[in-house]
């Protein structure tokens, strides 16, 4: 089942549960697919990066107005972002922990031969692709800020 067709199982449920969180975020998505989708001009559905890019921004977005919320004592405001994070999340592949991430990096570092700070753009590329939205990007650009500087 594509994402599409998984986003619009779980609007159907969170409509007939009357969850309001759930059909909030499940519309967020739904509206960013149609935007990319009509950005390219292209009828055919997105590829799985594209769709996890979309996920990815989302969860973040969600995440980084929580934060901002948080620091202002606005906890009202800033579960509900929270919440929404988590049910965007669902469609998301199983995040990967700091070891399996260093492990990743490690053997990139490895097989490039990468020597400092000024590879960290070809390691960053590498990994990015290799985890696959599995990982932030800010975590992976600490651990590899670490491993480089070793």
């Amino acid at each position: 089942m594509s994402l599409q067709e998984s986003i619009m199982v779980a609007l159907k449920n969170a409509m007939k549960e009357k969850n309001q969180t759930a059909l909030t975020a499940l519309r967020a998505i739904k509206s960013s697919i149609l935007l990319v989708r009509t950005e390219t001009g292209s009828s055919v559905d997105l590829t799985e990066e594209q769709e996890l890019k979309i996920l990815q921004k989302l969860v973040k977005q969600r995440k980084d107005s929580a934060a901002i919320y948080l620091e202002q004592n606005r906890k009202d405001l800033a579960l509900p972002e929270l919440d929404e994070a988590k049910v965007i999340s669902q469609f998301l592949p199983e995040s990967l922990d700091d070891e399996e991430i260093e492990k990743v990096v490690v053997m990139v570092i490895e097989k490039i031969g990468a020597k400092g700070m000024k590879d960290m753009g070809k390691v960053m590329g590498l990994v990015t692709k290799e985890i696959a939205g599995r990982a932030d990007g800010k975590t992976i650009s600490t651990i590899v800020r670490h491993n480089l500087n070793q």
